[in-house]
């Protein structure tokens, strides 16, 4: 399961630099408002530096890792959702992603305009919650006039407990809250409310976007945006998305770390998102080790065996017979599989076993 991330922000907040940073993809990335008009699609590989260990050790014929997808979509204005700007048309782009990375500027650049003149990054941040608020308002109404008319004219018990639920989220919306704040009764509702796609019910990382010199102290515009984030207890990240350009151009890792090392940072802003979005989603790895293929997986933390071999293929979850699990470290001191079955250092997993971060799982099923 690739992780798949919606960018969204005013225009010019660097929202399309961010993504050529941490993506294959190729935005336009210009000083003018609505630069980006079609969704920018692209993804970028999960640093992972056990991958890489296990692969000095295998030496597979390829190196799979695993990935994050990314889709930039143009810029929204307050009013979007009454026409102003581009309108919030571009909105169903990021409707079926799983986190949303919101950009916010905290920089002043007399070069680079601002769309309302100003930057004051609590106020960009409270105009981009209220127009995915009043999107997913206007999804709920038009669901729940359908769904109403299924409940009371069929008798429809699920059309029902869904018509409930959109209510709940009609209520909670029309004061100007977001989805998120609705609290789930059930594992019913749970799989319900996925099905409903709301923008402000999907995790938010918030990147403050700011210049070099603020990478690693912040300044006056993180100072009253993360006191507004921390008291709301929401993740953040600063993030320079210019430097972070730079970095990506580099193609010698020596010269890398050096203009990072300038920067006084240990690692680029790109690995600490990925790495944050995967901790936001509760999201782990785990790794098959082969003389073909070294490869990462995905998984939800807290998945068993058989759900996570069916991420390999369907039909190893439904002939799961057992797993056989080496730890990283165990794989890492003693330097093969081989030498791990001879130490007894590969566990023998059935059913129940809840797969943890790290593991190296070797899957046994039938056909």
């Amino acid at each position: 399961m690739a992780l798949r991330c919606g960018i969204v922000g005013l225009p010019n907040v660097g929202k399309s630099t961010l993504f050529n940073c941490v993506s294959s993809g190729k935005a336009q990335a210009l000083n003018f408002p609505f630069c980006t008009i079609e969704p920018n699609l692209g993804s970028t590989q999960v640093p992972d530096h056990r991958l890489e260990d296990l692969a000095r050790l295998v030496n597979p014929k390829r190196i799979v890792p695993a990935t994050v997808d990314f889709v930039d979509i143009a810029g929204l204005v307050q009013g979007a959702s009454k026409g102003e700007g581009l309108g919030n048309q571009f909105l169903a782009n990021i409707r079926e992603t799983d986190a949303i990375l919101h950009v916010i500027r905290c920089f002043d650049n007399s070069e680079v305009t601002h769309v309302s003149g100003s930057v004051d990054p609590v106020r960009d941040m409270e105009i981009i919650e209220t127009e995915l608020q009043i999107k997913d308002f206007e999804t709920v109404e038009n669901r729940l006039a359908k769904v109403q008319k299924q409940a009371i004219a069929g008798g429809d018990k699920s059309a029902a407990r869904l018509a409930a639920l959109l209510e709940r989220y009609y209520q909670t919306l029309s004061r100007g809250k977001s989805a998120r704040t609705v609290e789930l009764l059930n594992p019913e509702e749970k799989q319900l409310a996925r099905g409903l796609f709301l923008l402000t019910n999907k995790p938010v990382l918030y990147i403050c976007n700011v210049d070099e010199d603020a990478i690693n102290k912040g300044n006056s515009h993180t100072l009253r945006l993360t006191e507004v984030l921390e008291k709301e207890k929401l993740p953040y990240l600063l993030v320079a998305a210019s430097a972070e350009s730079q970095i990506a151009k580099m193609e010698d890792p020596d010269e890398r770390q050096q203009f990072l090392a300038m920067l006084g940072m240990e690692e680029s802003g790109v690995s600490r998102l990925v790495r944050a979005a995967y901790k936001l989603l509760g999201l782990e790895t785990y790794f098959t080790a082969g003389p073909d293929e070294v490869r990462a997986w995905t998984f939800l933390k807290g998945t068993k065996a058989p759900q996570a071999a069916g991420l390999i293929h369907s039909d190893f979850e439904r002939g799961f017979i057992r797993a056989e699990v080496i730890k990283f470290e165990d794989y890492m001191h003693y330097g093969s599989e081989s030498a791990c079955r001879e130490a007894g250092k590969i566990a023998v997993e059935g059913k129940n076993y809840v797969v943890q971060d790290g593991d190296v799982v070797h899957i046994l099923f039938s056909r």
